[in-house]
């Protein structure tokens, strides 16, 4: 039996709210906890346990010299997306590590950018009953102009807490 997951209990209690206080708890929470996706301002967006999208906004903290939100930006998002989504279906007793970051920045970006992790019903249930192991999650980076300016795909491992 899968050890209960704090996280996971959190978002799906959240969800039953209204959906400006459940983006507003969850932002908050993984803002809180990921010190970095705060000084950046990540927000979550929406999640349904299945699937979470990110959104950063294109603000003066996170462009590069040319006025376009930064390729490491761009990186946190993604890791960030996609490591909320494993983190959410891992049991409390297992620790998720990112392994692999494959990037490749393949157009300009303009204006904010949102990403939208998922994994699908045979991950998670993998994630439940293996006690270690690795999945390759799937991120699709879109900007303001709905072009995708990053192709990216992570691998997450997890293994036991200590």
């Amino acid at each position: 039996m899968a050890v209960h997951n704090p996280l996971r209990k959190f978002v799906d209690k959240v969800n039953q709210y209204p959906q400006w206080l459940s983006r507003f708890l969850m932002t908050r929470v993984f803002r809180h906890t990921v010190k970095l996706a705060g000084t950046v301002k990540l927000d979550i967006i929406e999640t349904d346990g299945k699937q979470v999208t990110f959104r950063q906004k294109n603000i003066r903290k996170v462009r590069n010299h040319i006025g376009t939100v930064h390729a490491a930006t761009m990186a946190l998002l993604a890791e960030s997306a996609t490591g909320f989504i494993v983190g959410i279906n891992l049991p409390g007793d297992k620790l998720p590590l990112i392994k692999t970051m494959n990037l490749n920045y393949v157009k300009r970006c303009s204006g904010d950018i949102t990403a939208v992790a998922s994994l699908t019903e045979e991950q998670i249930a993998l994630m439940q009953t293996q006690p270690k192991g690795e999945v390759v999650v799937k991120v699709q980076i879109t900007d303001g102009a709905n072009i995708e300016p990053m192709l990216a795909e992570m691998i997450w491992a997890w293994v036991p807490k200590k």
